[in-house]
């Protein structure tokens, strides 16, 4: 049986019910399990508000009202941190708020103890890179076990996975802020990280935001285009794979879905996935990822001749010296040079800019 994806065309009026439409399409149902709690994933790749970057609150809400029409009363949001990212500026900014709010969603933190614990655990398969990257073993949340988790990423490209989607999202939450530690074996961590999720999740589901699709050198500093897709899958390999090739790129050329599908962890294989909703087959936006700056210096420490320092740079305190470098380009060049204007532009003539300015008014 192949596995599904659901993908709609939406419009800022529609979009609510749209997403509940997508998540029937998808048959959440069958991935999901009623008796357990469900944790929305938000994905905050920039706690500023950059279209394409994150979550969208359209996407957040709409997901909400398909999964309580669905008869999934308990959901909690999770939020993390990044070394640069800051979860409570960027739920604010992004206009999460007004949504918890509206619906009562608790919302808990992987970073607060108060909250969740981080716990030793042993994967039961095979692990391609987890285990020597962290040989004094693998740490995860206690509190993801025996819960559903629905991701929220968006279609966008990836400096270092050239797109990033359902897999890319389990990154954050279920992996430490050591996670940059990771970035040499990129492809083989996500794969990891969704074998784990298998072994620990009662279910896994995924909704996509690609109203706003972010091309170049992401997961920030992008090119908004509007797109006008919501896509929803309970397979994280296949709905990233679609959303690959809607972007441009050959699905089985990227390392984690490639891997992934290998493996048998979900199908990355476009003819051996039944797209339901919309005709994709002539959809292409020739996306290309390019470079920034950052993704310079991290080509050099990650992949390049400086690679063999990377215990010294970024296992020592000269790891500040990174995050701060990646701080002041981002937050403090980069954003007031280039990324205000962009995002003034969406909110002003943005048919979906204009919507993100109405979540700040509820």
């Amino acid at each position: 049986m192949k596995s599904k994806v659901a993908v709609l065309k939406t419009r800022p009026e529609t979009v609510l019910e749209d997403c509940v439409q997508l998540l029937k399409l998808a048959e959440c149902e069958q991935y999901l399990d009623k008796t357990r709690a469900t944790i929305l994933k938000n994905n905050i790749s920039w706690h500023f508000p950059y279209p394409g970057a994150n979550t969208t609150p359209w996407q957040l809400e709409g997901t909400i009202i398909g999964l309580k029409d669905a008869g999934f009363e308990d959901l909690v949001c999770v939020q993390n941190k990044t070394v640069v990212t800051n979860a409570f500026k960027g739920e604010r900014l992004n206009n999460y708020l007004p949504v918890f709010k509206k619906y009562k969603i608790p919302v808990k933190y992987n970073f607060k103890e108060s909250d969740m614990k981080w716990v030793e655990y042993q994967p039961r398969g095979k692990m391609f890179a987890l285990e020597r990257v962290f040989p004094e073993g693998i740490r995860i949340p206690d509190y993801f076990f025996n819960k559903n988790i629905v991701h929220l990423p968006t279609t966008k490209c990836h400096i270092y996975t050239t797109t990033t989607g359902s897999m890319k999202n389990a990154f954050g939450g279920l992996l430490g802020t050591k996670r940059h530690y990771c970035h040499t074996y990129i492809h083989e961590t996500l794969v990891d990280l969704l074998r784990i999720q298998k072994e620990i999740h009662s279910g896994i589901f995924t909704v996509m935001d690609g109203t706003t699709a972010g091309n170049g050198p992401g997961p920030r500093t992008m090119i908004p285009i509007e797109k006008d897709y919501i896509l929803a899958s309970g397979d994280s390999v296949a709905i990233d794979a679609v959303a690959a090739k809607m972007m441009g790129f050959d699905p089985m050329e990227i390392g984690y879905i490639r891997l992934a599908h290998e493996e048998g962890l979900g199908t990355g294989r476009l003819e051996e996935i039944e797209v339901v909703g919309e005709d994709i087959s002539g959809i292409n936006y020739a996306f290309s990822v390019g470079d920034n700056t950052a993704s310079r210096v991290g080509d050099l420490l990650w992949f390049g001749p400086l690679r063999r320092f990377q215990k010294l740079f970024f296992q020592t305190p000269l790891l500040y010296l990174f995050v701060f470098g990646s701080s002041i380009y981002h937050d403090r060049l980069w954003y007031p040079l280039r990324g205000k204007k962009i995002v003034r532009k969406w909110m002003n003539e943005s048919k979906w800019g204009k919507m993100f300015r109405l979540y700040g008014s509820i």
